[in-house]
């Protein structure tokens, strides 16, 4: 048996799934969706809030980063409140986080209270996806989880699409304020429906009762969470797969199609809705092809680090002053499989990590991508300052971080399986033995 078979039987207590399910977690993925087009909102106007705050390159990325600074600096914390508090409760104080953020960033009069305004936006999303993937787990079979979270994910990419073709139409056609106010109000309308209808699990598959919550408590989840190599192997995947495609489209994408590559902003839409288009696909695939074949979750994740990594190389070395059109595209098809081989890592962390600590250890592999978008979203802005907006210099930052992911990939990959496997037989003797 390979050490990478997906279990064929189903676990005690498995929830049915069902229609009931889909609705609810159907509300989860909505708060989701609102989310990533409040994230991704800055990336269709990074030019425009350039203008508007009156910022060079440095001070641009800084929205991007502290964004993301905290986003990934509350996904343990969000992950603990998860398997604490429950999903409605959590979610519910994302909503009215990131809907208060983007409503502020619409109003703020200086660059300060904008940098604010991101801040808490970042806060809120950083409470959705873990969410999610909660919500997921207490009302899907197991045997559905990497499919449940590549369709989380593809909705997600809706919301940056969404960003990308009508954000940026708002923009041209009605100004910043209008703009960014009226997408302010999706957050109030998901809100109703999580308040109303959202439930945290099924009847009869009540989780069991949280421990004492405190320090003690919080290490110890922390801590076996991280002792799991399944839990590090994620993060690490996570880390080396999503940031390549989340640096360009949140900020970078834009300015680099428009300024160095001398495309106008219509057909730099079109290329950054191009990589929000194959994510959803790629997704689709990847999702149908681990959930029948768990050994192909490496291979995926290490083929499309090398794929990205030739694709990124070939189009910011290309030896003439503009890369070609054709050139562009291709590595925008490409970019698009990054989000979805980042939801390879939670598909490592799952099985590795009992449903109590579910959260927590969703929380570190979260952690990863989101880290290394934030170094790179720095170093990305630092160094077209320092070059005088030399495109290929800064993009070139990506291949070190690409490199450590690798390495660290490539270190507990055999860890991993080896502990999968032990996992897996126990779950097989549980699901024999113990009775339904």
């Amino acid at each position: 048996m390979s050490s990478g078979a997906a279990p064929t039987l189903p676990l005690p207590g498995d929830p049915p799934g069902g229609r009931r399910a889909a609705w609810v977690w159907g509300i989860g993925v909505a708060v989701y969706f609102v989310a990533i087009i409040f994230r991704t909102s800055l990336g269709v106007a990074g030019l425009d809030a350039a203008d508007r705050f009156d910022v060079n390159a440095s001070a641009l990325s800084t929205f991007s980063i502290l964004q993301l600074l905290v986003y990934a600096g509350m996904q343990i914390p969000v992950g603990l409140m998860v398997d604490r508090l429950g999903t409605k409760r959590v979610l519910t104080i994302g909503v009215v986080l990131f809907t208060v953020g983007q409503l502020g960033f619409a109003l703020s009069p200086s660059y300060g209270m904008a940098l604010a305004a991101r801040a808490l936006l970042g806060c809120g999303d950083a409470m959705t996806f873990i969410s999610v993937l909660r919500l997921g787990s207490r009302w899907f079979p197991a045997r559905r989880g990497p499919l449940i979270g590549q369709v989380a994910a593809l909705f997600g990419m809706a919301g940056n699409l969404v960003s990308t073709l009508f954000i940026a139409r708002a923009l041209h056609s009605f100004g910043w304020t209008t703009t960014f106010v009226g997408s302010s109000l999706a957050g109030v309308v998901v809100l109703v429906l999580l308040l109303l209808f959202l439930k945290d699990h099924p009847e009869g598959h009540e989780p069991p009762p949280a421990e004492h919550a405190g320090a003690t408590y919080v290490r110890k989840q922390i801590a076996a969470a991280w002792r799991e190599p399944g839990t590090r192997l994620g993060m690490w995947v996570h880390f080396t797969t999503q940031f390549p495609a989340m640096v360009f489209l949140l900020l970078w994408g834009m300015p680099f199609l428009v300024e160095a590559q001398g495309l106008s902003r219509g057909t730099a839409g079109t290329l950054l809705t191009l990589v929000v288009l194959s994510n959803m696909v790629v997704g689709l695939v990847y999702g149908q092809v681990i959930a029948r074949h768990h050994e192909a979750r490496a291979p995926i994740a290490l083929g499309t680090i090398g794929t990205t990594a030739l694709l990124w190389a070939c189009a910011i070395f290309y030896p003439a002053a503009h890369t070609p059109v054709w050139l562009l595209t291709v590595l925008c098809l490409v970019l698009g499989a990054c989000g979805p081989a980042s939801m390879v890592g939670f598909d490592f962390a799952r099985p590795a990590n009992p449903p109590e600590r579910q959260g927590t250890a969703s929380g570190i592999v979260n952690m990863g991508g989101f880290t290394a978008s934030m170094v790179t979203l720095f170093a990305v802005g630092v160094l077209l300052d320092t070059t005088g907006g030399n495109y290929r210099a800064a993009f070139a930052s990506v291949f070190v971080l690409q490199a450590l992911g690798v390495a660290q990939i490539l270190r507990l990959r055999r860890r991993a399986a080896l502990r999968e496997r032990d996992h897996h037989v126990v779950s097989r003797v549980e699901a024999v033995h113990v009775p339904a």
